[in-house]
């Protein structure tokens, strides 16, 4: 029998498949890398395991590089995930970072911080049992430190950097999700991350007809419980949330 008491469960059997689909839930102390396109459902994936896991009683930080609080809530209610207790209860600690207006990551003169080492210092979103950066090629993109270094063609020493820090937090039993567009980073940067991810989920778009389908498709899952299948269909509908579709996604 697979073992399950390592597993943080993403709950809502009665609403979805997608726990069943991924074998029952996400080994503690794993490092999770989502890698999707524009549009492909990155954010809708991070809200929904979100959800799942504080539904199940694990403790979770968000932090979003697209979405406010408000833009967070709204966005969830649509999917009927509702966040709004989890927040008041704080279960969920949802954090925006701004970087287009500067905002809490610049200096008063607009001068751009370390965001990075900002964020390893934050020690209060580290705290919670799953950590999400959505997304997080957005953080290291607006990094003037680890822009230097890609400059220098150094990305992989950036990225070490950064996946050392990773490596201590999930030796405590914690999770770290991190989605990722490829598009907008370069294959050298991200290499290091897609190389240490514990659990690797590749969200896909793909055009049937008129259709569009999109797809998880597991590269990788150590620590699985259940069997994990190597391709997930599953759609986005508003008012329901995330649909685990049967047919096959050809």
């Amino acid at each position: 029998m697979p073992r399950t008491d390592n597993l943080l469960s993403l709950g809502l059997g009665e609403r979805d498949r997608l726990n069943k689909e991924l074998g029952g839930g996400i080994p503690r102390g794993s490092i999770v890398l989502v890698e999707g396109d524009y549009g492909a459902g990155k954010s809708a994936m991070s809200q929904r395991f979100s959800y799942g896991l504080v539904e199940e009683g694990a403790s979770v930080t968000l932090m979003s590089t697209e979405l406010t609080v408000r833009g967070f809530i709204d966005q969830m209610h649509s999917l009927e995930y509702d966040m709004v207790k989890p927040l008041l209860n704080e279960e969920l600690l949802f954090l925006h970072a701004d970087f287009d207006s500067g905002g809490a990551f610049s200096d008063d003169d607009g001068e751009r911080k370390e965001l990075l080492k900002r964020l390893m210092n934050a020690d209060a979103m580290w705290r919670s049992d799953v950590i999400f950066l959505d997304t997080f090629d957005a953080i290291f993109r607006n990094d003037p430190t680890f822009e230097a270094l890609v400059r220098k063609n150094e990305e992989r020493q950036a990225a070490l950097e950064i996946i050392s820090f990773f490596r201590e937090i999930i030796s405590q039993g914690k999770i770290v999700v991190l989605t990722v567009d490829p598009s907008a980073v370069d294959d050298d940067a991200i290499g290091p991350f897609r190389s240490i991810a514990d659990v690797f989920l590749q969200l896909e778009m793909i055009e049937v007809g008129n259709d569009i389908r999109r797809q998880i498709n597991v590269k990788r899952f150590a620590g699985m419980g259940e069997q994990v299948g190597d391709t997930i269909g599953f759609s986005v509908r508003s008012g329901t949330g995330i649909v685990i579709e049967s047919r096959s996604v050809a």
